[in-house]
C-alpha cells in the first residue's frame, strides 16, 4: 500500500462510519407520519425499523467474498454508493419502495459494519483502541444527528417525511467523495488476497460466540430504543420534535460512553468490571423509563444512552482486540455482525408486537431489561484478554 495522509485517511474513514447509522436512524422520528400516511401499524412499523438489522445480519456473510473480489477499500466505496442509492429510492411514493430502499441501505451498511473494524486493524495497528472508540462515537453521532434533525429538516424544507429521509443521501455522497482518493492510493486493489478467506474454526470458538452474542444483546437494546423511543416519548405527551430529540439526547450521551469505555476498561484490574457497570447503568435507565417517566424522562435517556454507547465501544473493541491480525478481524467481524444483528433484528418487531397486543409500552420496556441478563453473561466471557482460537480460562 502506498503512503497515505494519516489525518485525511482518519477523517475519511470516520465520516464513512458516520454514515453507517444516519440513514437508519432517520426513520424512527417519522414513524407516526408513516403510520398516518401508509396505514402501517405498530407491528409493521417494527418490521420496517427491524429490516435494516435483518439485512445487517444476513448481508454481513457476503462481506468476505466482496473482500476477496475487490479488497477492503473498494468494497467500502461500494457501500457508500449503495447507501446513496437506497436513500434516493425511498423518495418514491409507495410502501414497497420504502421497504426496498431501507433494505438496500441495510445491506450496504452490513458490509460497512464488517469492513471498518478490519480497516482499523489494518491501517491503525498502533492506535486501534483510539480509532475503535472514535468509530463508536461516529456510529452514535450518526444516530444522534439524523434522529434529532430529520423532523426539523422536514419542517424547514417542506419536503415531507420522504424528502427529509432522502436528504441523508447527501452526507453519504460526501463520504464517498472523501474516501475515493484513499482507495486509489491502495496497491493491488483488484483483489483482497487472503483477507476474505474463511476461518471456519471461528464458528466453533466459545470466545468468538461470546463476542457475537455480546454484540447482539447490546444491539438489541440499542435498536429497540432507537426504533421506539420517539414513539414512546410521543405517547408520554411530547411533541414530535421533542420526542425525536430524546433519541438525539440518548445518542449524544452514547458518544460520551463510547469514548469513556475504553479508557475505563484499561484502568480497572478486571475488564468485566466495565461490562457490569454499563449493565447496571442501563438497568437504571430502562427502569426509570418504565416506572418514572414524566419530568425525569431526559435523565433516563441520558443514563441508558451513555451505557449503550459504552457497550457498543466494548463490543467493537472486542472484535478488534480478540483478533490477532486484520484477516481474523475481518472474519470475526463478519461472525459478530451477522449473529449479533440477527439477534438485534428481533428487538424492534418484538417490542412493536408487544405494544400492539397490550396497548402499553410496559412489556416492551420490560423486554429491554431482560436483554441485559444476556449482555452481562456474554460480556463476562467476551472481556477475557486473549485471542480467538486460544483456550478460554475457567
Amino acid at each position: 500500500m502506498r503512503m497515505r495522509s494519516r489525518p485525511t485517511l482518519t477523517a475519511a474513514l470516520l465520516i464513512a462510519a458516520l454514515n453507517l447509522r444516519l440513514a437508519v436512524a432517520a426513520i424512527p422520528p417519522v414513524l407516526g407520519q408513516i403510520h398516518a400516511g401508509t396505514g402501517l401499524d405498530s407491528t409493521g412499523a417494527g418490521l420496517l425499523t427491524g429490516l435494516p438489522l435483518l439485512c445487517f445480519g444476513l448481508a454481513a456473510l457476503a462481506t468476505p467474498r466482496l473482500i476477496r473480489r475487490f479488497s477492503m477499500g473498494p468494497a467500502l466505496t461500494l457501500v457508500l454508493a449503495l447507501v446513496v442509492a437506497g436513500c434516493v429510492i425511498r423518495l418514491a411514493p409507495t410502501l414497497g419502495t420504502l421497504f426496498a430502499g431501507t433494505a438496500l441501505v441495510g445491506c450496504a451498511i452490513a458490509v460497512g459494519n464488517v469492513l471498518v473494524p478490519a480497516l482499523i486493524k489494518r491501517d491503525f495497528p498502533g492506535n486501534r483502541v483510539l480509532m475503535t472508540a472514535l468509530y463508536s462515537v461516529a456510529i452514535s453521532g450518526g444516530a444522534a444527528i439524523s434522529g434529532g434533525l430529520t423532523v426539523p429538516l422536514e419542517r424547514l424544507t417542506g419536503l415531507g417525511w420522504r424528502g427529509a429521509v432522502a436528504l441523508w443521501a447527501l452526507p453519504a455522497a460526501l463520504a464517498l467523495l472523501l474516501w475515493m482518493p484513499h482507495v486509489r492510493a491502495e496497491t493491488g486493489a483488484g483483489g483482497g488476497g487472503d483477507h476474505g478467506a474463511p476461518i471456519r474454526a471461528l464458528w466453533r470458538s466459545p470466545l468468538a460466540w461470546a463476542v457475537s452474542i455480546f454484540m447482539g444483546a447490546q444491539s438489541f437494546g440499542f435498536y429497540g430504543t432507537l426504533s421506539w423511543l420517539p414513539t414512546i416519548g410521543h405517547a408520554r405527551g411530547l411533541s414530535a420534535t421533542h420526542a425525536g430529540l430524546l433519541l438525539s439526547l440518548a445518542s449524544f450521551a452514547g458518544m460520551f460512553g463510547a469514548l469513556a469505555a475504553p479508557w475505563f476498561e484499561r484502568r480497572v484490574s478486571r475488564p468485566m468490571t466495565a461490562v457490569g457497570l454499563t449493565v447496571a447503568t442501563c438497568a437504571v435507565g430502562y427502569g426509570g423509563l418504565l416506572l418514572f417517566p414524566g419530568p425525569l424522562l431526559d435523565l433516563w435517556c441520558l443514563l441508558f444512552g451513555v451505557a449503550q454507547g459504552a457497550q457498543l465501544a466494548l463490543a467493537l473493541g472486542y472484535i478488534v482486540a480478540r483478533a490477532p491480525d486484520s484477516h481474523h478481524a475481518a472474519q470475526l467481524s463478519t461472525m459478530a455482525q451477522s449473529v449479533g444483528y440477527l439477534i438485534a433484528a428481533t428487538g424492534p418487531p418484538a417490542m412493536g408486537a408487544l405494544h400492539s397486543a397490550t396497548g402499553s409500552w410496559t412489556p416492551a420496556i420490560g423486554l429491554l431489561l431482560l436483554s441485559l441478563v444476556v449482555v452481562f453473561g456474554a460480556g463476562l466471557v467476551a472481556s477475557q484478554n486473549r485471542h480467538v482460537l486460544e483456550p478460554l480460562s475457567v
